[in-house]
């Protein structure tokens, strides 16, 4: 007669002996401790928490199916190298790295290369490791400073002994106009900061949960009360530690906000360094804008005015430094649209927009002392519409979705409208507890000309739905993704010719 241990899946006969089974039911108990124990210290290196990132998952897959390079770009500081080093190491036999600021000669080096052999010869005398065919991983680290590897990328490519990544930061026009040249040879992937979702599964929060909270997106359902609270305190400290990996990192390592803050003021003056060394005639506009977004965001509108930088200045004047803080990655751009109707972009104003921080966490450190502890209390006496704002641009940005808003004379003003699903998606990001007042959403949805579908109005509060407009705990945005494009085929029939 056979019959099953409750609660360990051993299937035994009666006559075995009770000592028999105990011995098994231990080995197992043991073995499950042992994978819980393995998986809690996978998490941790060098007495660190490691953060994962979802383009540890992009990697693994890029490289599995297909044969070409990747120029990952982003701005600096994002975690490119952590995350090409972590990929590297974990899923080749060897990887060679050469860094082109911190080994200034091997631009040289390799900028006289005839051929790819000779070009891989040279590689070869820059490092120490040994290149494996067919089982190494080639990194060329900062390469805005030698664009001609993404050039000559091709030739390795082609050649085929090894595999080649490449990373560089989007300090000018360099990497911009050469990313597009190795077509068929090599794929670009930005980075961006820490999305919400990548924060929280840091912070600490499972799977399960995680799962939970998609299903009540998908199904437009209510959070459990005692998760939405977690939530929103979690939520609120993402506002001030933000996606910056290294700040993450520091807040994982000590709780201490005062050294997250140093972090993140630190990298500020990194930003400031590179805008000084990458873009010498322009660097004082790009230092003015750079220094402005914190207060323009605080303004009642939102709205870059110029004549904050100069009373009588035109904004073509302008136009190359915002630009180029945009293609650093330093800064998010949201521009105006006359009418919130598809497709945006024709409608698109170019000299009246929004200049939101690359990072949130960045945005509220450059703040007045004291608003980290009044963020994470949510108090009443502070306006934090402008971070709110922040963490959606941020998030929204990170999915793929080109920004815009809309503001009217007549109508208001909504603070985003995004494609989504071939159709215009206003979104509203609401700080305070009068979530439900948004007078320019109500006049937009009831405009028959727009044949807007949906609203959605991101807020404290848990979510609940009214007729056209859902409203959404603000954490809910890590959910709203670009959809994936469809392969499409079509075949005209010619038979009646």
């Amino acid at each position: 007669m056979m019959s099953v241990l409750k609660g360990t899946g051993i299937t035994f006969t009666k006559s075995q002996s009770g000592k028999k089974i105990l011995e098994k039911r231990t080995k197992l108990h043991i073995k499950v401790l042992e994978k819980r124990i393995f998986l809690y210290f996978c998490r941790w290196k060098n007495g660190q928490i490691m953060i994962n990132r979802k383009i540890d998952r992009f990697l693994e897959k890029y490289y599995t199916s297909t044969n070409k390079a990747l120029l990952i770009t982003g701005a600096r500081q994002t975690g490119k190298t952590y995350s090409i080093r972590h990929f590297g190491r974990s899923y080749f036999e060897n990887m060679v790295e050469i860094n082109f600021i911190e080994m200034s000669e091997a631009v040289s080096v390799l900028a006289g290369a005839k051929n790819s052999h000779d070009l891989l010869l040279r590689i070869s005398s820059l490092t120490t490791q040994p290149l494996i065919e067919g089982k190494t991983l080639i990194f060329f680290d900062e390469v805005q400073e030698c664009p001609e590897m993404v050039t000559a990328i091709k030739f390795l490519v082609e050649e085929g002994s090894y595999r080649y990544i490449m990373s560089g930061s989007l300090l000018g026009v360099e990497l911009k106009d050469l990313r597009s040249e190795p077509v068929g040879y090599m794929d670009v992937k930005e980075m961006f900061p820490m999305d919400m979702e990548e924060f929280f599964e840091a912070a600490g929060v499972s799977q399960r949960v995680m799962d939970e909270l998609h299903n009540a997106w998908e199904q437009k359902r209510l959070v459990d009360a005692f998760v939405h609270t977690k939530l929103m305190e979690l939520f609120r400290l993402y506002l001030i530690v933000g996606g910056m990996p290294a700040a993450v990192q520091k807040y994982l390592d000590t709780n201490n906000l005062q050294e997250v803050l140093a972090e993140q003021q630190s990298i500020i003056r990194l930003y400031k360094r590179d805008i000084a060394k990458y873009d010498k005639t322009n660097k004082l506009y790009l230092e003015e804008i750079f220094g402005l977004i914190p207060s323009e965001l605080n303004a009642k509108n939102k709205r870059f005015v110029l004549k904050n930088l100069n009373e009588n200045i035109k904004f073509s004047r302008y136009e190359n430094s915002f630009i180029w803080l945009k293609e650093a990655g330093v800064a998010i751009p949201v521009y105006n649209v006359e009418e919130p109707v598809i497709p945006l972009k024709l409608s698109r104003s170019r000299n009246l927009f929004k200049l939101f921080q690359n990072d949130v966490g960045l945005l509220a450190s450059q703040y007045a002392d004291g608003i980290q502890l009044k963020l994470l209390t949510n108090a009443k006496s502070i306006n934090f519409g402008s971070i709110y704002e922040n963490a959606i641009a941020q998030e929204l940005h990170a999915h793929g979705f080109d920004l815009y808003y809309f503001n009217s004379k007549k109508q208001g003003e909504l603070d985003f409208v995004i494609e989504k699903s071939g159709s215009v998606l206003p979104i509203e990001a609401k700080s305070g507890k009068d979530y439900h007042r948004h007078n320019a959403l109500s006049n937009v949805m009831g405009n028959a000309d727009y044949l807007i579908p949906q609203a959605y109005v991101f807020s404290n509060e848990n979510l609940r739905q009214e007729n056209t407009v859902v409203y959404l705990p603000i954490y809910m945005a890590m959910f709203l993704e670009q959809q994936t494009s469809m392969d499409v085929t079509y075949k005209v029939d010619l038979s009646g010719l």
